[in-house]
């Protein structure tokens, strides 16, 4: 096996680690797409929220994207939960959801949500949310 060079190992590091959390698969893949748009970023998905924590535990995430409804373990169950892990507490996560009550939104904000798209979600929007919460710059054509 071949070692990375110095160049290799600092692009590795620079890059960002993405996770798409979404029980629909045609939903998850149009989240998948828009965010591998975004230049030095990484995309990993999970159908659920305990896929999710184990994707979390074993990986040095950015982002985390997650639908609010989901079987077995929702999104908000999701949120609580890794706010409550000193390891992944920080991560910036945008919840994703046909729930476009006010209540809902503000519910997944109080809970610890950094940012809320309402289905159906525009691949632009994915991505200056995800370039914000990044602080990147989009630069991306939407023709």
């Amino acid at each position: 096996m071949k070692a990375k060079s110095d160049t290799e190992e600092m692009t590795a590091m620079a890059e960002h680690k993405i996770l798409v959390v979404e029980d629909s698969s045609i939903m998850r893949q149009l989240l998948v797409m828009a965010l591998r748009r975004i230049s030095g970023v990484t995309v990993l998905e999970a159908s659920d929220g305990l896929e999710a924590l184990k994707t979390i535990a074993n990986e040095d995430l950015s982002l985390v994207f997650s639908d609010v409804n989901m079987p077995g373990m929702d999104g908000l169950k999701l949120v609580r939960m890794i706010r409550s892990d000193k390891r992944a507490c920080e991560i910036p996560i945008v919840m994703v959801t046909t729930e476009g009550a006010k209540e809902d939104r503000d519910r997944a904000l109080a809970l610890g949500a950094t940012a809320y798209i309402t289905k159906p979600v525009q691949g632009a929007e994915v991505v200056d949310t995800a370039c914000r919460l990044l602080e990147l710059s989009a630069g991306i054509p939407w023709n």
